[in-house]
């Protein structure tokens, strides 16, 4: 799954993040009072621009230099010592120009939270009828807006543009090492439909999840400095009183929370997910086979074989109810969970509609990377039962003992019939 296409993925995903927590020590440490020295001072917050300059302020200039570099020795050195690898320019560069961009993506996020401020409270200032509020004020905001939307529009595009190569060329690399392993595979249960299906749904899932995450880590980075920034606006919390640095504890509570609450409530979906997969690929399979030998997929054997399905459907259906209960309870909470904590803070009219707007979309941008496994957990489940397919290919490849659930579908198949059926 891995090791097709990364170069030594144990010592590649081990160096990666060795090599990230150093990358981060050495921009607090040194790199970023390197840079202030230089003339790349950081802009106070109130101070930054809402318009594309944001991206030419001399800090973030000096970042993405500092980026570059780190990138590139990490990649350099990896693509020096796996020189014979078919994949390494789209496994190792192509993951770092992945990151990059999900980090400029975050960037623009932040100059749209930037502009919310001066809109919010134009807006504001209009509706309350205070003077010198005209027509060009509204357009000369919207038109910014618009540059920044055009900007953040062109980098998506061609991120999930070069995303769905890197995907595809992932896929291709599993297919390829599968399919010189076919002999030892074809006794699998549903081997055709792992090596087409499957690769190509890990693959997607994977990478969908991995930039979830990059995104989640790129964006805790960001705007967790504007979020502690913008807690001494909060003068006190409900039923709590002032607290320090209000915002920050209020996301990682409400975030944790969201976590262990569906985890808990989540916990048996991989496996029934991983046995409808095996029930299904067995009804298909008996129904192939009756295409071409008339013996097979008798209406005994079929119906048994669709009540498997039917079973493991009905018993998913359950345990997902309790899991949406668990799940909508907490989003229907999330969209007013912030506007409950700032309530004594609106009433004390300490802040703007504008300040109010920065507030709630930082928050939410901190709370939603906090709350990566809530909004990816079903989307994980699904990688989870994939996986648990494709392990058995592994073990085949390296002459392990198959898992469990395989190794009774091959006893099924050759006449060995257990107790429990």
């Amino acid at each position: 799954m891995f090791h097709s296409f990364f170069p030594q993925p144990k010592a590649f995903f081990s160096s990666l993040v060795i090599w990230t927590l150093i990358s981060i020590a050495g921009w607090y440490l040194f790199a970023a009072s390197l840079g202030v020295s230089l003339g790349y001072a950081p802009v106070a917050e109130e101070q930054q621009p809402i318009d594309l300059s944001f991206f030419l302020l001399p800090e973030n200039v000096w970042f993405y230099g500092y980026f570059f570099l780190s990138a590139v020795v990490f990649c350099g050195a990896w693509h020096l010592k796996a020189l014979n690898h078919p994949w390494k320019i789209w496994s190792i560069w192509g993951s770092a120009l992945i990151i990059f961009v999900t980090y400029f993506g975050v960037q623009i996020s932040v100059v749209i939270n930037n502009w919310r401020r001066p809109f919010g409270d134009l807006l504001q200032n209009a509706l309350s009828k205070q003077p010198g509020i005209s027509v060009d004020n509204f357009y000369s905001l919207m038109w910014v807006f618009c540059q920044i939307a055009f900007l953040s529009m062109f980098v998506s595009i061609m991120t999930d543009f070069f995303t769905s190569h890197y995907i595809f060329r992932w896929r291709t690399a599993m297919n390829n090492f599968y399919m010189s392993k076919w002999e030892k595979l074809r006794h699998i249960e549903g081997a055709s439909q792992r090596v087409q299906e499957d690769t190509m749904r890990f693959s997607s899932t994977l990478e969908g999840l991995g930039i979830s995450l990059i995104n989640s880590v790129m964006t805790l980075v960001v705007f967790l400095p504007i979020l502690l920034a913008l807690s001494h606006y909060v003068t006190e919390l409900p039923f709590i009183g002032p607290v320090a640095n209000s915002l920050f504890w209020l996301a990682l509570f409400w975030s944790a929370f969201g976590t262990l609450l569906l985890a808990v409530a989540g916990v048996k979906l991989p496996g029934l997910n991983f046995r409808n997969q095996r029930v299904e690929a067995a009804y298909r399979k008996e129904l192939v086979y009756g295409e071409d030998h008339a013996e097979r997929a008798e209406p005994l054997t079929v119906r048994e074989l669709f009540g498997n399905v039917r079973r493991n459907y009905y018993r998913m259906y359950f345990h997902y109810m309790y899991f949406n209960v668990a799940r909508y309870f907490y989003i229907q909470a999330d969209a007013l969970f912030v506007v409950f904590m700032l309530v004594p803070t609106i009433v004390a009219g300490t802040i703007t509609y504008g300040i109010f707007q920065q507030i709630s979309t930082a928050f939410g941008q901190v709370s939603n990377s906090f709350q990566y496994l809530v909004n990816s957990w079903t989307t994980i489940i699904e990688l989870l039962s994939i996986h648990k397919r494709l392990k058995a290919f592994e073990a085949a490849i390296d002459d392990e003992p198959l898992p469990e659930i395989d190794q009774r579908y091959l006893e099924r198949e050759t006449g060995v019939v257990h107790a429990d059926g």
